[in-house]
């Protein structure tokens, strides 16, 4: 690990200057993006099964009048990851969304802050949680959930830039919460409801870190670097530098991918490649690059012109090649259950070959126990691509090799997924898998057309600018989520 020089700011301090930078309006039409998608995200989990329990449990034990605030918080930010719908950082290996935007939330209800604050803090915590999962070197993510762990740096970040607080607070902010930052990934090897318990305490401890650096409580100056420090404890691969490294670049949230499907980001290469696949078995002559297929309703056909058959029955066998850590998440050949299905690369690619763009219905029983969906399946192996692990993760990539019976053999690769940078989602494909999810949020047609009237004005340049000039409300969209029940 790189020494301290002498006269060189502490770590937290250095990450604390960058974070002070000015936020741009393009900077803000991307931030509301991410908002509107967590949204849409967070409405459909709030409405499905698992949303009681989890409001009972943020709410158990508070005050009436806290129910208001703080049991709404812990609410929203258990709520993001569910569906497997969370805006993802490839090279940091963190999904910022669902523990940044609540806090963000939570404090635009309780100061009355404009959108422009909301979208700036945004920026700011995202960045934050980005550039702390750069630093903590590969061998952190083997043990350690890096949401939980660098997303709390992220929510730091977020909330000081809420509170207003200048770059001394907040990196006192980030130092406190680097002392308590956790988040052991057993919780996905044996079922578990611990994924939304670690989103929502991340969550909770960067909004607590920045409330008490607020009051003036300090942490200590030397969080991430010193010797009993996040890095030396957590990190036997850190990479420090990247944590402050270009500190006048471009904010990452430009970089951060959104997922058009409710799987494990893992297994989306696969499926890219699968709908590649099932385009040009469908249909005459080779599979386009449109044929990418974002929609969330099971059996559409990836595109317009793609013909709906199912892939033909004379396939022997399908490989799956990819990089190490795709197969370490997402090998299950015969899922039993929902979680089990949203992290299997053979389900994945059996039920997208099968019924094309994969919905919610493509992991639930269903889908799962479907006979032609298991014969697939069966025929799907994993092995690990030189090319593609050395490309990760700065890119999640795979390629499908299938052999017929005949002998013959194609191949359908996809370096990237959609939703990634160099794979965007268009407005238009944005704006209906939004609309999906909170219509699945049971959210009424007045609500759903509010929510995308008013992102649709934010996302202009017109509109970021009219935020800037103090024409921006955060009340719209800082609604709680239970509001729509």
């Amino acid at each position: 690990m790189a020494a301290l020089t002498a006269g060189t700011l502490p770590m937290a301090r250095q990450l604390a200057d960058i974070l002070a930078r000015p936020v741009a309006d393009a900077d803000r039409r991307r931030a509301f993006r991410h908002l509107s998608y967590w949204t849409g995200a967070a409405a459909r989990v709030a409405a499905a099964e698992l949303g009681e329990p989890l409001w009972q449990a943020a709410s158990l034990g508070l005050p009436v009048m806290s129910s208001t605030d703080m049991a709404h918080f812990l609410f929203e930010a258990s709520l993001g990851s569910l569906d497997e719908l969370d805006d993802t950082h490839r090279a940091a290996l963190v999904h910022p969304g669902p523990v940044v935007i609540p806090v963000v939330r939570h404090l635009a209800r309780v100061l009355g802050s404009s959108a422009a604050d909301m979208a700036d803090a945004i920026v700011r915590g995202y960045d934050a949680a980005i550039r702390a999962g750069l630093s903590v070197g590969p061998a952190h993510y083997v043990q350690w959930h890096t949401t939980a762990t660098c997303g709390g740096f992220g929510a730091a970040a977020a909330a000081a830039s809420m509170f207003g607080l200048d770059a001394a607070a907040t990196a006192h902010a980030l130092s406190l919460a680097a002392t308590r930052a956790s988040g052991l990934w057993q919780i996905r090897l044996e079922p578990s409801d611990g994924k939304p318990w670690h989103t929502s305490q991340a969550s909770q401890l960067g909004l607590a870190a920045a409330a008490m650096a607020r009051a003036g409580l300090r942490g200590p100056a030397h969080a991430f670097e010193g010797d009993k420090g996040f890095f030396k404890v957590m990190c036997p691969d850190a990479q420090p530098d990247r944590l402050v490294s270009d500190p006048q670049g471009a904010w990452r949230l430009h970089e951060t991918s959104f997922k058009p499907w409710p799987a494990c980001r893992h297994a989306h290469p696969a499926m890219a490649a699968a709908l590649a696949a099932r385009a040009a078995f469908g249909a005459t002559g080779a599979a386009s690059p449109a044929s990418r297929g974002v929609s969330l309703d099971s059996g559409r056909a990836a595109t317009p012109e793609a013909t709906p058959p199912a892939t033909p029955p004379a396939i022997t066998s399908i490989i799956v090649q990819t990089y190490p850590d795709a197969i370490a998440f997402c090998d299950a050949p015969s899922p039993t259950d929902l979680q089990q299905a949203r992290f299997s690369l053979q389900h994945a690619v059996a039920i997208t070959l099968l019924r094309g763009s994969p919905g919610f219905d493509a992991f639930e029983a269903g889908a799962r126990q479907d006979p032609d969906v298991a014969r697939l399946r069966a025929k799907v192996t994993l092995a690990v691509s030189p090319a593609m692990t050395q490309a990760y993760p700065a890119h999640f990539g795979a390629s499908l090799a299938f052999t017929m019976a005949d002998g013959t053999t194609r191949s359908f690769d996809a370096p990237d997924a959609p939703g990634d940078p160099e794979c965007p989602l268009s407005d238009g494909e944005l704006d209906a898998l939004i609309e999906r999810l909170l219509r699945a949020g049971a959210w009424s047609d007045d609500a759903v057309r509010l929510h995308q009237d008013r992102y649709a004005d934010l996302w202009t340049p017109a509109g970021a600018s009219g935020v800037v000039d103090g024409l921006g409300d955060g009340a719209t969209l800082a609604m709680p989520l239970r509001s729509h029940a």
